[in-house]
């Protein structure tokens, strides 16, 4: 029964006298037997991991506005150490902004790493460049190596017969067989009353008298007189 007190029932029994109920009351104030003590204190107890297991948890809305303000942070972290590596790879992000300030601003370090990547674009077709034309160099000189190997190959297998019996003087007289031909025709040609007749006396004596075939007649014209000279 629900009261604000609690009732203690004795029996007592008696040789005298039959059954007698006796009833005691104790006030709520009193003092409790140690078997609901026990009880109260457990109840409370269990009371309190009730409410630590009830204890309101995160809504979905602030375990995802948890999750993306993580994230936000993290890539604000990457991209801050972007920027910190860009200023101390290229050289021009190293140097003091005009402004005087002590930290570039972010602007300024995109584009001083803009400015630096064209330059290192630039200086690598430069090289390439030059790269292919020293390449077509060692190409031609590798050629003419070879050429000059085939020849002086040549010249040593082929056996000359009267090696060296056209002396120096030899030669010499045939120099300047060619050059006193050439002489005669050019004092006879040339006229120098002044500069522009020279120069044109000079061309029409070049096309006339300096032509493959003009200079091989002379030429076979003075072998042909050293022969001679030689033979009598």
């Amino acid at each position: 029964m629900d009261r604000t007190f609690s009732e203690d029932v004795k029996l007592e029994t008696s040789p005298t006298v039959g059954k007698q109920f006796t009833f005691s009351r104790t006030s709520s104030t009193g003092s409790i037997p140690a078997g609901c003590a026990s009880s109260a204190s457990s109840a409370h107890n269990s009371d309190d991991e009730d409410s630590d297991e009830n204890k309101p948890t995160l809504s979905y809305k602030d375990r995802r506005r948890e999750a993306h303000t993580h994230a936000e942070q993290k890539r604000r972290d990457q991209i801050k150490k972007g920027y910190d590596e860009l200023q101390s790879i290229v050289p021009t992000c190293q140097q003091a902004d005009s402004i005087g300030s002590q930290k570039l601003s972010k602007a300024t370090v995109l584009q001083r790493s803009i400015d630096y990547i064209q330059f290192l674009a630039h200086q690598k077709t430069k090289q390439e460049d030059e790269l292919d034309s020293l390449r077509k160099e060692v190409m031609a000189l590798k050629i003419m190596k070879a050429n000059y190997e085939h020849i002086v190959k040549t010249h040593q297998n082929t056996p000359v017969h009267g090696q060296n019996l056209v002396s120096d003087e030899v030669k010499f007289q045939v120099f300047q067989g060619i050059m006193d031909t050439l002489f005669q025709s050019f004092n006879a040609t040339i006229s120098v009353a002044n500069f522009a007749e020279l120069s044109a006396c000079a061309f029409s004596w070049l096309e006339e008298y300096c032509k493959p075939q003009s200079l091989r007649e002379v030429v076979l014209g003075i072998l042909r007189q050293l022969n001679n000279q030689i033979n009598q």
